[in-house]
């Protein structure tokens, strides 16, 4: 019975059909006969509820739920969760379904008004798109059944709560794989093939034909074949590469509901997955006040995992960032040669001059990838119509930073450190393809 009470509710229309009974009483006060019908509309009311009530538990369970859903959530990306319900009742039930969803999502009133057929399974579907990491709890699925007379609700707490954790953007690894591997394919099938490069990496002396590269003429196999000969060379493999996070301040710009910070540590991963499948070593580290989160550059197959829980709970502590403290660790911890993709923002040259020297420092041992943002909120401003004296000042000032950013790309390149301005958005596809650039470039 106390679950009856905490299960069972009545209907709007119970009450709008109990409303019009009380104005035919009222009225049967005067005429004597809406007396009479009221107390027999009055009994149907009261024998249809009971006969509702009876429909709806005459079944213990006359729904059934499963409720599938991942086993993680990727950040920024559009989750899909799956819910197969079955009506086991004799009747068309009219159901509202509540999902409790984290409260992250800031969704009260998540409802699905649903009619499913007598005996029928039906399968629906709907999207979450986290926009931060960390631990997600799914409640349980609420669901309220009405028969077609509607007149009382039954309600089912059916699924369990679940607690699932938010790992930084790792949906779009099938993308990226096919853009970063896309030349390893002919249009009739797929094969191995050699990828000839001008790394360090020897691999034997052949004859010279055409379209071979002069500058690896071998002029003492010339000499003693008395024909032509070339090194051959091909792509060197396991080769270091850091990808580092500045967690500062400037990283805590919000663009579409994701921070810089965010962009990066989804960027990370991606490109990590690209380095590790192209046979090269993969690490990561982070740092603003001190350096954290160092995952040493291998090729294990546990490499991608140890880079997630890395990423997994990075947060910001909203200081300065100490590149200056980022050299001393790495010229302690990373001895041999690596590439070194540094995910930071600089809004000005005078927030370049402050760090340049250490950055010149680490490219004297290392070959660094300064990777940093493009304000979209300043192109939208330097393209729309300017239409009076202060419209026109702000959109010389937003031009101002646009070049200052130029600038900054330009100041890179003169000390030799590569450089990458890209937009949120496209962080990690441009990130990807200057990292294959690099290597097929044999930097």
């Amino acid at each position: 019975m106390k679950n009856l009470y905490k299960s069972l509710f009545l209907n709007n229309r119970f009450f709008y059909a109990l409303g019009i009974v009380a104005v035919l009483f009222v009225v049967g006060f005067f005429v004597p006969l809406f007396f009479l019908v009221a107390k027999v509309l009055l009994f149907i009311l009261y024998l249809l509820t009971f006969i509702d009530i009876f429909l709806l538990y005459r079944l213990k369970n006359g729904i059934t739920l499963q409720r599938n859903l991942p086993e993680r959530l990727s950040n920024g990306d559009v989750n899909k969760i799956t819910i197969v319900l079955k009506n086991s009742y004799p009747f068309k039930s009219h159901l509202s379904i509540i999902e409790e969803l984290p409260f992250q999502f800031q969704k009260r009133d998540f409802i699905f008004p649903l009619d499913v057929l007598p005996n029928q399974v039906k399968t629906f579907f709907y999207d979450v798109k986290p926009t931060e990491r960390g631990v997600y709890n799914f409640g349980e699925t609420n669901i309220y059944t009405n028969t077609p007379l509607q007149l009382a609700t039954k309600k089912y707490v059916l699924g369990q709560a679940v607690v699932l954790k938010c790992y930084p953007s790792f949906l779009k690894f099938k993308n990226f794989d096919f853009k970063a591997f896309h030349n390893n394919a002919i249009s009739y099938g797929t094969k191995k093939i050699r990828r000839i490069g001008h790394s360090l990496e020897f691999e034997q002396i052949k004859e010279y034909v055409s379209g071979d590269d002069i500058r690896t003429l071998n002029w003492k196999a010339t000499a003693k074949r008395n024909q032509l000969m070339v090194n051959q060379y091909v792509e060197e493999k396991s080769q270091p590469v850091y990808t580092i996070i500045d967690k500062g301040r400037a990283m805590q710009m919000q663009f579409n509901g994701l921070s810089l910070l965010d962009y990066a540590i989804n960027a990370t991963l991606a490109i990590s997955n690209i380095i590790l499948r192209k046979q090269d070593k993969a690490g990561m580290l982070s740092f603003s006040k001190k350096l954290e989160d160092l995952v040493v550059a291998e090729k294990r197959n546990s490499q991608m995992r140890l880079i997630s829980e890395a990423l997994y709970n990075l947060k910001t502590d909203f200081s300065e960032s100490d590149f200056g403290g980022l050299y001393n660790v790495v010229k302690r911890k990373i001895t041999h040669r690596s590439l070194l993709i540094v995910f930071t923002n600089f809004e000005t040259m005078d927030g370049l001059n402050r760090q340049i020297n250490y950055l010149r420092a680490l490219a004297k041992n290392h070959l660094v990838l300064v990777v940093f943002f493009k304000n979209t909120a300043l192109n939208a401003l330097i393209n729309s119509k300017t239409d009076n004296l202060q419209e026109v000042y702000d959109s010389i000032i937003a031009e101002k930073f646009m070049y200052e950013k130029i600038s900054i790309v330009n100041e890179l390149k003169k000390y030799g450190i590569a450089a990458v301005l890209t937009t949120p958005e496209n962080l990690t596809g441009d990130t990807v393809n200057k990292y294959l650039e690099l290597k097929s470039r044999g930097l």
